[in-house]
């Protein structure tokens, strides 16, 4: 007789075989080899958040399905890594038929809540409340390719960020880059970088969270080749100007934590760091850069096309449910609207920068 059932258990509970049935999954439903969807990345957020939990789908004792996820008080759940993770939802077998609320009910969670859940997670995009526009850039034709397009697109911004590379070089010293480092100092650097951004421009710094600055190191040390940290650096006069932190598959490339010096401003080593990045990614196997969902002028100068990714949450009825509506809908509903009208969301940027400066001053 046919037995199936919802166990739910920590991250560090599943072993090398359900990791390999999770990676399994995931190819048979034919979804990029994001690594924010690895089991690697749950395990590493299991790791600095005792919240976490994965709920194993099993079918006559074998898994058919994984539903990483974290749960807070009155059973509030959230995407696992929800405030980094830019890839959620649940890995399913292919034809898997569930009413998301009886997924909840397995797991006592009375709201599980999205803002980066990935296209053809048909489990819960009918509980969206916005889509929003993933960026993402297109390697799979090679580097080479890829510039010919971009000068296409944008004829000056090659030319400028070429430029400024070798002003960068005759009036600092020699550019060098590195694409895989495990430099600690470059880290370190980076993640001082990334916090004076968001203080300055008037947001949460999120390495003044423990549970952040824990899993990025996590990640940072890790060697699994689905799922492991990826330091890349630009150094000019031997010493770092531009880096990024990213999380990486054997075929996708998220982009997380890029930084750089601002003292060096005046020559975009950011923009530098991305076109060697690029180079060097795309030699190296990766075929998608995923962008992350969230306006940037730069993004637009780089994509190649969009995805779209969605925001919202699955509700169930009863006192948590009501909750997580009370303390979570209003401050949603006023964000999509801020979004929907570009004055009101440029003014808000400049209301942030403010305050941002206040705070330095």
């Amino acid at each position: 007789m046919e037995r199936k059932r919802i166990l739910v258990v920590r991250p560090d509970e599943l072993g090398p075989s359900e990791h390999k049935t999770w990676r399994h999954l995931r190819a048979e439903s034919g979804a990029p080899e994001n690594p924010f969807l690895d089991p690697v990345f749950t395990t590493a957020v299991g790791q600095v958040v005792p919240a976490a939990r994965v709920a194993v789908l099993q079918d006559d004792g074998t898994p058919v399905g994984f539903f990483p996820h974290e749960k807070g008080p009155l059973g509030q759940g959230r995407a696992i890594g929800l405030g980094v993770s830019d890839s959620q939802g649940a890995v399913l077998r292919p034809g898997i038929r569930l009413d998301p609320r009886t997924l909840l009910a397995a797991c006592a969670l009375s709201s599980w809540e999205f803002d980066n859940l990935e296209a053809g997670q048909d489990l819960f995009v009918p509980h969206a409340v916005e889509e929003l526009a993933d960026p993402v850039i297109d390697l799979d034709r090679g580097y080479a390719h890829y510039l010919e397009g971009l000068r296409a697109r944008s004829p000056g911004f090659v030319k400028q960020v070429l430029a400024k590379e070798r002003r960068l070089a005759r009036q600092v010293g020699e550019v060098r880059f590195v694409h895989d480092t495990r430099d600690p100092d470059a880290l370190r650097a980076l993640m001082r970088w990334k916090s004076a951004q968001y203080r300055r421009t008037g947001r949460r710094d999120r390495f003044a969270q423990q549970w952040i600055t824990g899993l990025v190191e996590l990640l940072a040390h890790g060697d699994d080749p689905e799922c492991r940290g990826l330091l890349s650096v630009l150094y000019a006069g031997g010493r770092p100007v531009a880096a990024h932190f990213g999380l990486r598959s054997a075929t996708v490339l998220s982009w997380w934590f890029p930084a750089y010096d601002r003292d060096h401003g005046r020559y975009s080593p950011g923009l530098v760091l991305q076109l060697r990045m690029l180079e060097a990614a795309a030699a190296d196997g990766i075929r998608m850069v995923d962008l992350g969902s969230g306006p940037a002028r730069y993004k637009d100068s780089l994509k190649t096309r969009e995805l779209p990714v969605y925001e919202g949450a699955v509700v169930r009825p009863g006192p948590g449910g009501a909750a997580y509506r009370l303390g979570r809908e209003p401050a949603r509903a006023a964000r999509r609207f801020v979004r929907g009208h570009p004055r009101l969301a440029d003014a808000a940027r400049h209301t942030l920068t403010r305050l941002g400066r206040l705070r330095e001053g």
